[in-house]
């Protein structure tokens, strides 16, 4: 069995930048730095593999990650299910994305990232 990233770090086993705890999840700044300054994902303390695996833990994560939208004017949570919806960790967990205007952050079904794409593959023509 594979050693779960998410796991250890709600272990104390592995670094993070924790930048919030409660008793059920913690919130950590992505190792990358994120996509936007002020981007944090929400993690449980138990291993559940994703959004649609047990309700309940997902409910406490998503109400977390509200808590931290709450301090902010705009964002995106932002969560996947399975390799072909982009999910890379195996253990829930729900990003939330501090958004401005002009910040050139594209989700994948707005027409922002349509032309964002379209200028991307003319660019590459």
């Amino acid at each position: 069995m594979q050693t779960c990233v998410f796991c250890s770090i709600t272990a104390g086993e592995a670094p993070a930048s924790i930048v919030r705890e409660w008793p059920d999840a913690l919130a950590i700044r992505p190792r990358s730095g994120g996509v936007a300054a002020g981007h944090v994902m929400v993690l449980p303390r138990v291993h559940v593999a994703d959004a649609g695996t047990d309700p309940d833990v997902t409910a406490a994560v998503m109400r977390r990650a509200a808590e931290l939208m709450a301090e902010l004017p705009a964002a995106n949570i932002i969560t996947s299910k399975g390799t072909e919806a982009t999910q890379s960790v195996f253990h829930l967990h729900v990003h939330v994305v501090p958004r401005q205007e002009g910040d050139n952050l594209p989700l994948p079904w707005t027409s922002q990232h349509a032309a964002r794409a379209a200028a991307q593959n003319g660019a590459s023509s």
